[in-house]
């Protein structure tokens, strides 16, 4: 029986939870996250990895007033269990059973109908444009992973919303992933970012340090600082959410609940766009799941203690044409592939494995990979991030 998850029918019970209560509380929601995805099948690794921050989000908003827009969706399993959907989850992939991602015909938590990636941004900027324009003062949050923020639609949204000057709160859930790992120059410069906690530290130690001598302290601070400008800009490139026009804020261990809800609460004396950078784990609390995140982001029922599928599972029609594109590469040297972040759900890594040169990986970014030609005569392979092929070959 779950104490604390039991007694959580809306946000409004949450917000009575002191922090040692909401820590117990993420605790028995992975335990119920593990309890019906191992049984229904679902997106596992996701939704484990925000259960600290949706818990920090409903506890410091007021939805549905406030509105939370879930970037493609797959990791809203969490707001919905704290939005008096806990029993419903039960029914998750089941015939007439609740939907694995928000919808609006389902209740008044959820914003917007969302199932694709890198929209939660151009959405939220819209509301928060509608808002104003009817005087109302809600907040708005887009949750975005870094996957998601490879693509174009996102990044075209942090360019308006950034000069906009638009009150909006965008939270980047940085776990390094997207359904497969991250590739790409967007998710190098969050590497770079993530390392300003460990610059920030030592830096506040070596000022504590040198204001406490005497005559000489301060004026060697203040040279350190001249100095330091100069690197920061090189080291740490959060200069680029600041430099379009937004509040950067962070980076927060996003699986540390008390440090969520203080930089939630800043952000809401901030005037314009923020962005907060919460660093978050896939497959949080679940081994197995964060050892394998791409196996777990989206899986069949399960066994909890081994992690392996139940039932044995049939080639699926991925996995039989990788498994074709293999062979026909094998002898032609002019196949190559191109896909949008999805190597292993489009039956391409024994592809990416054995031929490496003639494999790209190009990111969320659909429309990118389709114009992604190679010209040199060879023959080009496109798959879209879809679970369905859009396979086209032709001599270029």
């Amino acid at each position: 029986m779950n104490k604390l998850l039991d007694k959580i029918n809306n946000p409004k019970d949450l917000k009575k939870l002191n922090v040692l209560e909401k820590q117990e509380l993420a605790k028995e929601i992975r335990e119920y996250l593990l309890e019906i995805v191992s049984s229904n099948g679902g997106h596992l690794a996701s939704n484990l990895g925000v259960v600290e921050l949706t818990i920090a989000l409903h506890s410091v908003f007021n939805c549905p007033e406030d509105k939370i827009v879930w970037d493609v969706g797959h990791q809203s399993y969490v707001h919905k269990i704290l939005t008096g959907r806990r029993e419903k989850m039960k029914t998750l992939r089941k015939i007439g059973g609740i939907s694995g991602f928000p919808k609006t015909s389902e209740s008044e938590y959820d914003s917007f109908d969302t199932g694709h990636s890198s929209t939660s941004i151009s959405v939220a900027l819209g509301m928060a444009r509608a808002r104003d324009l009817l005087n109302k003062n809600n907040k708005v949050i887009a949750v975005i992973g870094d996957g998601s923020l490879t693509g174009g639609m996102a990044i075209e949204a942090l360019n308006d919303a950034g000069s906009s000057k638009t009150n909006i709160i965008v939270i980047l859930n940085d776990n390094e992933m997207s359904i497969s790992k991250n590739v790409g120059g967007i998710p190098a410069l969050l590497t770079k970012i993530r390392i300003k906690k460990t610059y920030t530290r030592s830096n506040n130690c070596i000022k504590r340090f040198f204001n406490k001598v005497p005559i000489i302290g301060k004026p060697i601070v203040n040279l350190a600082h001249i100095i330091k400008r100069g690197i920061k800009q090189a080291v740490i490139p959060n200069m680029y959410f600041e430099d379009i026009g937004f509040t950067y804020l962070g980076p927060v261990d996003g699986h540390n609940i008390q440090e969520l809800e203080n930089i939630l609460y800043k952000s809401q004396n901030i005037k314009g766009p923020i962005l907060i950078h919460a660093i978050t784990k896939k497959g949080k609390g679940y081994d197995i799941a964060e050892n394998n995140p791409d196996k777990f982001h989206g899986i069949s029922s399960f066994d909890i203690d081994t992690g392996k599928i139940r039932g044995s599972k049939k080639k699926d029609y991925s996995k039989k044409l990788g498994e074709k594109l293999v062979k026909l590469a094998s002898k032609d040297e002019k196949i190559v592939a191109v896909t949008a972040a999805m190597k292993d759900g489009t039956g391409l890594k024994e592809f990416a494995d054995k031929f490496p040169k003639r494999f790209f990986d190009v990111g969320i970014a659909e429309q990118h990979a389709t114009r992604t030609n190679c010209r040199y005569g060879c023959i080009w392979i496109k798959t879209c991030i879809c679970s369905i092929f859009f396979i086209f070959t032709k001599r270029i």
